[in-house]
């Protein structure tokens, strides 16, 4: 295995993360067509180390709170219920257009209707992570992180919030933490600070160990040319982004693994799903094939979250690519935005393409 990992830890996976709720239609309805909605607690980062928590591994979710707020209340519930310790500075909300947790209102579609995502994210109390209100010397130094995961949505969600992420990963290279980083371009998180947030997601970059995205990430945040985005046969473009990782290997050598996931949207609900990964100088691929879609929000969360997992318990590489697809997978079959695996044996059922009934 390539990437060496402490041995002495109190965290297997460390998160930095903006939490907030997902409102939901019932029955895959439209948003506009429906008067009810389920709530869920949802953060992107956050989905990616459920996989880790959920099978047993110490995860820590770094983040902020609106203080006395219900909502808050409920997001620390749930992350105590996905087995995850947090940690995080309570911020007053100042009076009724204050601070709040992000709003996401995401119809899932159905058929020929595809998703359709509303981001509400005024005052959104993420924005105010801050490296100061953590002690990085006592969380990396003192207790032990195995792996750090950093996002871009996150990385660009406000100038603090940019300073935080690349602070974190200079803390954790210098203290012998990997870092894993999800690119995760949003072009209105972009607009207006183009030039600033290239030059700190080329830092966290240059300091990661593994590096995933898709064909726009690499292009968009990185400038690493790449295949155009979406098309009718993803399969036959695996050679192209293949030679956009090697672009992106010979930018950035401290990193040994790369990752991205395929994906062809035959309907809303039947994808054809896939990745590729190359650690150190073997590829590893998984071709496209069929999977059912309840909601595809998290598909691509799972996948990091898998091979995280896979990374962290000392497996061979093919492994972490191969649990990585199958966790991605099970994302898409719950309502929440992140998998809930009950157990390894349930996660290699659905790489294998197993779905009978276990009693």
């Amino acid at each position: 295995m390539s990437i060496e990992l402490k041995k002495d830890f109190a965290y297997s996976l460390v998160i930095p993360t903006s939490m907030g709720i997902r409102l939901t239609p019932a029955d895959g309805q439209p948003v506009h067509c429906s008067n009810t909605f389920k709530m869920e607690v949802s953060s992107a980062e956050s989905n990616v180390a459920s996989i880790s928590s959920y099978l047993g591994l110490p995860v820590k979710v770094l983040t902020t709170f609106v203080k006395g707020s219900p909502i808050a209340r409920m997001i620390k519930d749930n992350l105590a219920a996905r087995h995850m310790s947090y940690e995080g500075r309570e911020i007053e909300q100042g009076d009724p257009w204050g601070y709040r947790h992000q709003i996401n209102i995401a119809d899932s579609g159905c058929g020929s209707r595809g998703p359709r995502v509303w981001n509400d994210r005024a005052g959104e109390v993420g924005r105010t992570l801050n490296v100061k209100d953590f002690d990085l010397e006592r969380l990396f130094g003192k207790e032990g992180v195995q792996i750090v995961h950093l996002s871009g949505l996150i990385g660009a969600l406000s100038p603090e919030t940019s300073q935080f992420c690349l602070e974190l990963a200079r803390a954790a290279k210098k203290y012998g933490t990997r870092i894993s980083f999800d690119l995760n371009y949003r072009a209105t998180f972009w607009k207006g600070r183009e030039k600033e947030l290239h030059e700190i997601f080329s830092e966290i970059a240059s300091l990661s160990d593994i590096l995933v995205g898709n064909e726009e990430d690499f292009q968009l945040c990185l400038g690493i040319e790449g295949p155009e985005a979406g098309g009718k046969d993803i399969a036959a473009k695996i050679e192209s982004f293949k030679e956009m990782i090697k672009r992106v290997k010979k930018a950035y050598p401290n990193a040994s693994v790369f990752g991205t996931t395929l994906r062809q949207v035959v309907s809303t609900n039947s994808h054809l799903w896939g990745a590729i990964m190359l650690e150190g100088e073997n590829w590893y691929v998984a071709e496209p094939r069929e999977i059912t879609v309840l909601d595809r929000i998290g598909g691509g969360d799972g996948f990091v979250g898998g091979m995280l997992y896979g990374i962290l318990k000392g497996w061979q590489p093919e492994k972490w690519m191969q649990f990585g697809w199958a966790t991605g997978a099970l994302a898409t079959t719950h309502l929440t935005d992140y998998a809930q695996p009950a157990d390894e044996e349930q996660v290699w059922s659905i790489w294998k393409g197993n779905a009978r009934v276990k009693r």
